[in-house]
């Protein structure tokens, strides 16, 4: 019973996440109340407040459910095996942002996901601590790339005229700014189209 108990739990848990990100990507984070996620997702008000204080740590749920695959994702491309014979950070750099292109490309969760961050809410009030723990976690991002870069460096693919750091900062503004137009252009013939293309030059300018 106890276990039944738990899995319900766990699916009214789902259901409100999934609801909350169908609402906020059709009104706007702001403008969306708990009430009618709860309405949208079948449940009470609280059932919400069950699982959620409030929307803030309910968006940041949203999140997490596609940014922390994300981070397994990365840590495996970018380092796993770095010590093999024939490692190729530059490669796999590569690989990292291609595989997170397709990811949004196949998945409609993370889509949506990412809209709703990018273009359906305002970083303000209760949510600039939200914007805060992202800028944290963009940093995280940003020391991985920096320790592939390292590498890179190490074994002679790039050269050294800039730090492994600001290469590092340098591909994170690129692929930030490239994930933004990529999630607007939903026409797709500006971005969508031709951003493994882009990456492939972003890399390309990097070769020693």
């Amino acid at each position: 019973m106890v276990r039944k108990t738990k899995e319900d739990a766990a699916i009214t848990r789902q259901r409100i996440i999934d609801a909350a990100r169908e609402m906020f990507l059709l009104k706007g984070v702001s403008r969306t109340s708990l009430e009618q996620i709860a309405t949208h997702a079948s449940v009470t008000r609280g059932a919400v407040y069950w699982h959620f204080q409030n929307k803030a740590e309910l968006f940041h749920a949203m999140r997490e459910e596609v940014y922390l695959p994300l981070i397994d994702r990365m840590d495996d491309t970018l380092l796993g095996n770095v010590d093999e014979p024939h490692f190729d950070p530059l490669g796999r750099i590569r690989k990292h942002l291609e595989s997170t292109i397709q990811v949004l490309d196949d998945d409609p969760t993370t889509r949506a996901t990412y809209e709703v961050m990018m273009t359906k809410c305002e970083y303000v009030d209760e949510f600039a601590d939200v914007l805060q723990s992202i800028l944290s976690n963009c940093s995280g991002l940003v020391h991985k790339m920096e320790q592939a870069y390292a590498k890179a460096q190490e074994i002679g693919q790039v050269g050294t005229q800039l730090t492994a750091a600001e290469l590092a900062m340098d591909t994170h503004l690129f692929f930030s700014g490239l994930l933004h137009m990529w999630v607007k252009d939903t026409e797709g013939t500006l971005f969508r189209d031709r951003a493994q293309q882009l990456i492939d030059t972003h890399i390309k300018l990097r070769k020693k």
